[in-house]
């Protein structure tokens, strides 16, 4: 996609809120690593301008929502793409998180398909990584509450082909507060 595309990509995901979300239809792999890597762009300057202004508070995380095959690691290879260039991102659906340290700020990829209950998570680290870098979990769903209470939400769908998708980004406050 072309720098002006991604321009107006970010900026729908600036203003976005879950009252009028940002909305993207993609139809393939390389769209919707565009649209993860728009939405890690749009953090990072957060955080710089953030860090430059000393008012940093919490990491941002970033909660994928979707099925099975809808393109939640995609979505995460382009958003990894930014934070750690040439990261072999994979699914850590047996080890529940990876880890991204090759950029100016860590980046902490969960897998929550296979939590079963808060004493799951407790015992991946989850909590120590909210607070050391950036985290971005597929199945979010299965985080029993235990989400920051600030997130990104983003919800993947499958649209009406097989390769596309419908990609729905927007600020959120949970019920949770960890």
């Amino acid at each position: 996609m072309k720098t002006e595309t991604i321009d107006i990509i970010k900026e729908k995901i600036i203003v976005s809120t879950c009252d009028d979300p940002a909305r993207f239809v993609t139809h393939s792999e390389d769209e919707t690593e565009v649209i993860g890597a728009a939405l890690a762009q749009v953090i990072i300057d957060e955080l710089d301008r953030n860090k430059a202004q000393s008012k940093f508070s919490a990491y941002p995380f970033i909660a994928l929502y979707g099925g099975m095959g809808v393109g939640k690691t995609v979505f995460v290879r382009g958003f990894a793409s930014v934070f750690s260039p040439g990261a072999a991102v994979r699914s850590p659906t047996y080890t529940v998180a990876n880890e991204y340290k090759t950029g100016k700020y860590n980046l902490y990829h969960f897998d929550l398909y296979r939590i079963t209950d808060p004493d799951d998570l407790y015992s991946t680290g989850y909590y120590e990584y909210i607070d050391s870098g950036v985290c971005i979990a597929e199945w979010s769903e299965n985080a029993y509450g235990c989400l920051p209470r600030h997130i990104w939400r983003v919800e993947i769908e499958r649209g009406t082909d097989e390769n596309e998708r419908t990609i729905t980004i927007c600020r959120a406050e949970t019920k949770g507060g960890v």
